[in-house]
């Protein structure tokens, strides 16, 4: 894969943080451009206790809120609360929201089943990624920050792992060591996003990038380090048996055109892209061992869900409108 030249790398980061900003502004305004008869759904939701308890629904993060819509209906009627979240994911009743904390602040908090704060953590940046490992115990996250002395275009990402039942708290996966194609390898632009976790809560992947190249990375949490397997895998995402891994690939080694949904297959590495031919900007969920959900936002910044079969074939299907970060609650694997 051919990596970036360095004005390359200073337009994709102008045109990230571009971005970023638009689908903020976007969301402030479409947030803010709510009509009365929303408001009054919500009024009525406030009354219903909503749980992470593990069950048939389907978690996602609608007006700012954390929501559940039932999983056999997920267009229908939905239960929103009273948790303002950016970024939220949950399984095994363990959920995790990235919420602000002031006008230019974010927090990451941890709640229980029934979204009480177990763990709340000051995060830098703007949030991006989170992530709930199968049983519950580990937590990831992902912000956008800037400053980073060694890139020119002042834009990098930090990620983050925390594991709820020994209480360890990684704060950058740029603490690890890092093993590329083989090699020990050190560099201070090498940055990390995108967790996803194995069964064992030890073994996770994630996207690596340094160079100018984005690497898919297979990290051990106990003995903190990743190792890069290959290359053009951006925000991946385990299925639930453990064989493949769901990710956007950059349209011709080359983000600025755009990302195509693809599974990687771990034991063949063989690729295959999706029948989602949008660009995906996001880390998709698996809903089941079949199928695929992912955020895609409309012309004025308005989130919905969609999802897709993991193999290949079929169509992409409306899920969620006015809606983003999804995730099952029913258990999986």
């Amino acid at each position: 894969m051919n990596g970036l030249t360095s004005r390359g790398r200073v337009v994709v980061a102008a045109v990230s943080a571009v971005l970023l900003a638009g689908v903020a502004v976007g969301y402030i305004r479409f947030a803010a451009g709510r009509d009365d008869a929303d408001q009054a759904v919500r009024a009525s939701a406030h009354g219903e206790r909503l749980t992470l308890t593990p069950g048939p629904r389907l978690l996602t993060v609608t007006d700012r809120h954390l929501a559940v819509v039932a999983a056999a209906d997920p267009s229908g009627a939905r239960s929103i609360s009273d948790v303002e979240c950016v970024r939220a994911y949950a399984a095994a009743g363990t959920g995790v929201c990235l919420r602000p904390d002031s006008q230019w602040a974010y927090r990451l908090v941890v709640l229980d089943e029934r979204l009480a704060e177990t763990r709340s953590i000051p995060i830098p940046g703007l949030p991006n990624r989170a992530r709930v490992s199968a049983s519950g115990r580990m937590v990831a996250w992902t912000t956008f920050v800037g400053g980073d002395s060694y890139n020119s275009g002042g834009f990098s990402t930090r990620t983050g792992i925390l594991d709820t039942r020994a209480g360890t708290l990684v704060n950058s996966l740029e603490e690890f060591a890092v093993v590329r194609e083989g090699q020990p390898y050190r560099s201070v632009d090498a940055n990390f996003w995108g967790v996803t976790f194995a069964g064992d809560d030890n073994l996770f992947y994630a996207t690596m990038s340094t160079g100018g190249q984005r690497y898919l990375v297979q990290g051990d949490f106990a003995a903190r380090i990743v190792r890069t397997l290959t290359g053009n895998v951006e925000c991946p995402s385990l299925s639930p048996d453990g064989t493949r891994i769901a990710f956007k690939q950059a349209i011709g080694g080359d983000p600025t055109k755009g990302w195509r949904l693809s599974v990687l297959d771990l034991a063949t590495m063989a690729t295959r892209p999706l029948a989602e031919t949008n660009s995906v900007d996001d880390q998709a969920a698996w809903l089941d061992d079949a199928t695929v959900a992912y955020t895609l936002r409309q012309a004025d910044g308005r989130p919905d869900i969609w999802s897709v079969p993991a193999d290949g074939s079929g169509s992409p299907r409306l899920l969620v409108p006015e809606a983003e970060s999804p995730a099952t609650l029913a258990p999986v694997g």
